[in-house]
């Protein structure tokens, strides 16, 4: 059987492109921050905390959302959002690998 592009990667490779493509935007690095420093937050506080329009926060939001960096509570009509802990550690360790 012939190998495809995607044979050729692990998947901790893998992982880690997924991770750097969603902290590739000074929004999505400002979004990470802010909830790291707290247990988590509304979307209306970021969209007050971030200079955005809310539909873009949103976007940036799916992204991290997408790349399983965080975690997202829906209580309508709010929608909660928190770091995804477990995923950040994995995150973290991939990077600190890479960087050695």
């Amino acid at each position: 059987m012939e190998k495809t592009k995607k044979d050729y990667f692990t998947g901790q490779q893998t992982d880690l492109a997924r991770y750097a493509k969603a902290l590739g935007h000074p929004v999505r690095i400002a979004i990470l921050q802010l909830l790291n420093s707290q247990s988590c937050c509304y979307h209306g506080d970021m969209a007050e905390e971030l200079p955005i329009a809310k539909s873009t926060l949103s976007q940036h939001l799916n992204e991290l959302k997408d790349a399983g960096l965080i975690q997202g509570t829906i209580t309508p009509p709010t929608v909660k959002y928190c770091i995804n802990r477990e995923n950040w550690i994995i995150a973290k360790t991939l990077m600190n690998d890479l960087l050695k």
